[in-house]
């Protein structure tokens, strides 16, 4: 078996509630993006590059410049209040690397054979996703 891996990244902030810690607060990241692809080659590629590049690109500028928000964790009038001035991405889990790593590996897997999915909260931390 082959695989590729391609990269993106986006900025945005968030935190995270009912938390002891800096985290607690709101806060920004670069968050960067890889997602590995397993298969046998067709044509002498696993996947075209650009056509996972370009998937991978699309779903990183969802959330590019955004205050990432779980559901449930504002009070409805805050909430309100953001969206008035603010891009707000409203997520169903909790806004760790290790949450957006497996909503990353279901997005590619959804359309590729993904084997993992990598997202880089700094430059030195990271948490993975592999396929089971």
């Amino acid at each position: 078996m082959y695989s590729v891996t391609c990269e993106s990244s986006f900025d945005a902030a968030h935190f995270l509630s009912n938390y002891k810690g800096k985290c607690h607060n709101i806060h920004g990241h670069r968050w960067k993006v890889i997602v590995c692809i397993k298969g046998e080659l067709d044509n002498g590629m696993v996947v075209d590059f650009g056509i996972v590049k370009a998937y991978l690109k699309e779903l990183c500028d969802f959330f590019d410049h955004s205050f990432i928000v779980e559901k449930g964790s504002l009070n409805k009038e805050t909430l309100n209040l953001l969206k008035e001035e603010f891009l707000i991405r409203e997520v169903d889990f909790r806004t760790t690397a290790e949450n957006f790593s497996k909503y990353f590996f279901d997005k590619v897997n959804d359309k590729y054979k993904c084997l993992y999915a990598e997202v880089y909260e700094t430059p030195t931390n990271c948490a993975r996703y592999i396929c089971e």
